[in-house]
C-alpha cells in the first residue's frame, strides 16, 4: 500500500527477506503499490531492498508476471480504487495473481463445513445475531468463542462461559490490545448489552468452545504453514506450536504466549506413539482445508498458515487460516517458505494455473 513518507506500508523485515531470497534464487523481486501499477505501461516503478546498505531504493522494472498481495490491512484492500484495481489484474491475461484477498472468518467456516473431509475439524459455528440465537448455543455448549469476523491478531476476541449453578452464571471474558478483561451477569440482556458494546458495529461469529489438551495448565495450538509446492500442489512446510500466556485468550505470541517445539509438548501429554500420529493427521488436515478453502474462495491461493486446535483426547480442531501469513519465528521453517514462494510463483508464471 502507499505511504507519503515511507512509500510502501508492510512489515519491512518480511518483505527485505522475501526479495532477498527471490534474488539469491534468480528472480526479479520487488514491492510495487496500488498506485504504481499502471497495467497499460510496460514499466513500473517498484521498490528494490539493498542488502549490503539496508536502503529501500525506487527503480524501474518491468511489469510482473507474478503479483502476491501482501496489503497489510483489511480497510486498506476495502478501499474502492484498491478493489478495482485487484479486479483488473485478475482479468489482466499475462499478469497471475495468488492470494488476492484476506479471508473472512465466516465464510471460511461456511466453505468448509461445505466439504465432508473438512466438516470433521470444524467446531459448531453460527453468526452472533440475537440474544436468543447466543442462548439457544449456550445451551448446547456451555463454553463459547466470540470471534470478529474480520479479526486480526487475536483484538477483540471473547470467551463466554455458563455455569447454572452460580448466581452470576455468564462469565465473559474479553481480549484487548493489552490483556483481558472479565465481566459477570446474572441475566442474558445484562449479557448481550454487553457483548453489544465491546462488539460495537464488528459482525461476529460463535462458536463451540473446545477443551483443548494443556502443557502446564496452558492450552497451545498448532499454526501450521500450508504452501503450494513447485508443481502447484499443497504441501505443509512447517508445524509450530504456540502456547497461550498466562491470562490470554489466545496464543498470540505478542500476548505473552510462547513458541515452542510441537512433537515435545504432545510427546510430554500424550505418548511418542500418539504424537507421531497427531502431528500426520495435523498435516493432512491442514491439506485437505487448504484446498477447500481455496475451492471455496473461488481465487488462486499460494499459501496460508492455519490454527488448529488439539482437544483433550487428541483430536484435531481448525479454528483460523490467514491468506497473508505472518513470518515463522522457527528457521528452518521460514528459510523454506521463502523458497516455496518462487517455486510457486515460477510455477504460476509458466503455467496455465
Amino acid at each position: 500500500m502507499d505511504d507519503d513518507k515511507e512509500y510502501f506500508r508492510g512489515n519491512r523485515v518480511n518483505f527485505a527477506e522475501t526479495i532477498t531470497a527471490g534474488k539469491e534464487m534468480g528472480y526479479t523481486v520487488y514491492i510495487l503499490t496500488i498506485k504504481d501499477l499502471k497495467l497499460s505501461q510496460k514499466r513500473v516503478i517498484g521498490y528494490n531492498y539493498i542488502q549490503e546498505t539496508n536502503v529501500w531504493q525506487q527503480e524501474w522494472f518491468p511489469l510482473p508476471h507474478v503479483i502476491y498481495n501482501r496489503i497489510p490491512l483489511r480497510e486498506d484492500e476495502m478501499q474502492s480504487t484498491v478493489k478495482r484495481k485487484i479486479q483488473d489484474v485478475l482479468q489482466h491475461p499475462n499478469i497471475k495473481i495468488f492470494n488476492p484477498y484476506f479471508f473472512n472468518k465466516w465464510h471460511l467456516f461456511e466453505w468448509l463445513k461445505n466439504s465432508p473431509t473438512t466438516r470433521k475439524y470444524i467446531p459448531k459455528t453460527q453468526r452472533l445475531k440475537t440474544s436468543v440465537g447466543l442462548g439457544k448455543m449456550l445451551k448446547k455448549h456451555a463454553y463459547l468463542y466470540l470471534k470478529p469476523e474480520a479479526g486480526k491478531a487475536g483484538v477483540g476476541i471473547m470467551t463466554l462461559r455458563m455455569n447454572p449453578a452460580k448466581s452470576l452464571k455468564f462469565r465473559l471474558k474479553v481480549q484487548d490490545k493489552k490483556g483481558s478483561t472479565s465481566y459477570k451477569a446474572a441475566k442474558i440482556d445484562k449479557l448481550w448489552t454487553r457483548i453489544r458494546k465491546e462488539a460495537g458495529t464488528n459482525s461476529y461469529i460463535i462458536q463451540q468452545g473446545i477443551t483443548l489438551a494443556t502443557m502446564n495448565k496452558r492450552p497451545f495450538d498448532l499454526r501450521l504453514l500450508a504452501q503450494k509446492n513447485g508443481r502447484g500442489q499443497w504441501d505443509v512446510t512447517g508445524i509450530g506450536a504456540r502456547v497461550a500466556g498466562v491470562s490470554s485468550i489466545t496464543t498470540h505470541v505478542p500476548r505473552g504466549g510462547s513458541i515452542e517445539d510441537p512433537e515435545k509438548i504432545l510427546t510430554t501429554i500424550f505418548g511418542t506413539e500418539q504424537a507421531r500420529s497427531i502431528m500426520a493427521k495435523a498435516r493432512m488436515a491442514a491439506i485437505v482445508i487448504a484446498k477447500q478453502v481455496e475451492r471455496g474462495s473461488g481465487q488462486t491461493l499460494g499459501e496460508m498458515s492455519m490454527d488448529l486446535g488439539v482437544d483433550t483426547t487428541g483430536g484435531i480442531w481448525f479454528f483460523e487460516a490467514n491468506a497473508k501469513p505472518m513470518k515463522f519465528d522457527e528457521p528452518h521453517i521460514r528459510r523454506r517458505s521463502l523458497e516455496r514462494i518462487f517455486q510457486y510463483c515460477s510455477y504460476l508464471s509458466r503455467s496455465g494455473g
